[in-house]
């Protein structure tokens, strides 16, 4: 398989039945074998029959793997859990909790609480580690989601109901988003402080909040731009935002074709839902598994 991402009939022949579910949770959250809680002893767990419990092979005390999980709190099934994610995993423009619906025979309440917890564990497990550094371009940008532009509008607070999302981008490395009330400077700038690290090269457009981004204390940027409106997009000395307008382009396509509307205050979970595929792009083989693990912490 290499670094591809599975194929379906591959994750059916993983997961064939429930119990493998179980055991691949089980051997994720304590390992092979672990010290018994009870004995004392490092000891391997066998699975109890009839219920979603291992037990020790000293003296039988069981664990499960479900416990404190989003698994422990629900009846669906693991491989029904597991398909779900494998469907997050492997799609380019998300999931609708619709067609979740539809695929699994569940309630549309049931379809849409499974998508909406794995979008969180998605950006829980991303994180946001700081990128960029010396020697690294970082591209800047933000962009208007959902709603209406009203005319005139520029900068300030979203006309009609828009998101705001601001978007910073390592070339060739990871992606940073967030969910701003507006674009002025004394919004911008502490999040780029903390995403961006000192003496980043950092790509913007022409747009005036950025103008004095190079002169940040303390952070010792080089600031790049190319002027939008005059239809400059790219320059032979690397100059743009092009990695970034990509992304605006997948999210957008994602949003409008797949969601058609996303309300403002679960936007954060959709956006961690395509940053995770985003910063995961170049290893789509270990999605499912670094998803399935954080299910299990």
């Amino acid at each position: 398989m290499g670094n591809k991402a599975p194929t379906l009939r591959q994750f059916q022949d993983r997961f064939p039945t429930e119990g493998s579910c179980l055991e691949h949770l089980m051997r994720v959250r304590y390992g092979d074998r672990h010290d018994c809680a009870k004995c004392g002893k490092s000891a391997h767990f066998y699975r109890a029959k009839g219920r979603r419990s291992y037990a020790c092979e000293y003296c039988g005390h069981q664990v499960y793997p479900t416990a404190g999980t989003p698994f422990d709190r629900t009846r669906t099934s693991l491989r029904d859990w597991f398909y779900v994610m494998f469907l997050f995993c492997t799609t380019r423009n998300g999931v609708a909790a619709k067609e979740v619906e539809r695929q699994l025979g569940v309630t549309y309440k049931t379809a849409w609480r499974m998508c909406h917890e794995i979008r969180k564990y998605m950006g829980d497990v991303d994180g946001d580690e700081p990128i960029g550094g010396a020697g690294s371009a970082v591209e800047i940008d933000e962009t208007f989601i959902g709603g209406r532009m009203a005319r005139g509008k520029r900068g300030g607070n979203p006309a009609e109901g828009k998101a705001i999302v601001l978007g910073m981008v390592e070339r060739g490395g990871e992606l940073i988003t967030e969910v701003v009330p507006n674009r002025k400077r004394a919004t911008i700038f502490p999040i780029v402080r903390t995403s961006v690290q000192r003496y980043s090269e950092v790509h913007t457009d022409e747009y005036h909040t950025y103008d004095t981004i190079g002169a940040m204390p303390g952070m010792a940027y080089t600031h790049r731009s190319v002027n939008h409106a005059f239809k400059e997009y790219a320059t032979p000395c690397g100059k743009g935002i092009n990695t970034l307008e990509g992304f605006w382009a997948q999210l957008k396509r994602g949003i409008n074709g797949t969601h058609i509307h996303v309300s403002q205050k679960h936007f954060p979970k959709y956006l961690g839902e395509f940053e995770y595929r985003w910063n995961m792009r170049h290893a789509p083989h270990l999605m499912l598994d670094r998803l399935v693990y954080s299910f299990s912490r």
